[in-house]
């Protein structure tokens, strides 16, 4: 944590110290209005670039290996796995009973099964446990 803090402080101060820098060099009319404009459009620019680059980058992870020991505690059943798989994806009650040829009824059965034993009470909350736990991708 004291490494991020030192590290943003002298970011900042470098920022501050070219910002001064250029404020003087504006003053002193070394240079026309546009090469000031250019430089401090440059420095947004990259610094959106590099911000965004550390923002979306992810740690390449190994192929998913699901979590036997957290599936054999919650002792949940392989159907009640692919219903689970089914709600991350985002299918309705339907679009489940459809795909795995089930009665909407016992869909509505197994979504109340894993609510209860995963303690949540909405899908959402049920698909973010899940993946916590590691029982989906």
């Amino acid at each position: 944590m004291t490494r991020t803090i030192i590290l943003w402080a002298l970011v900042l101060a470098a920022g501050a110290f070219a910002l001064q820098w250029l404020e003087y060099q504006y003053l002193a009319r070394a240079f026309s209005r546009e090469v000031y404009v250019a430089v401090v459009g440059v420095a947004f620019a990259a610094g959106g670039v590099w911000v965004g680059w550390k923002l979306t980058s992810r740690i390449a992870a190994g192929p998913f290996e699901r979590n036997v020991a957290a599936l054999s505690s919650l002792r949940l059943t392989g159907q009640e796995v692919k219903v689970l798989e089914r709600l991350a994806a985002g299918q309705s009650n339907k679009e489940i009973a459809r795909t795995l040829g089930l009665s909407p009824n016992t869909v509505k059965t197994h979504v109340a099964n894993l609510f209860a034993k995963l303690e949540v009470s909405r899908r959402t909350q049920a698909v973010n446990k899940a993946r916590d736990l590691h029982l989906i991708p």
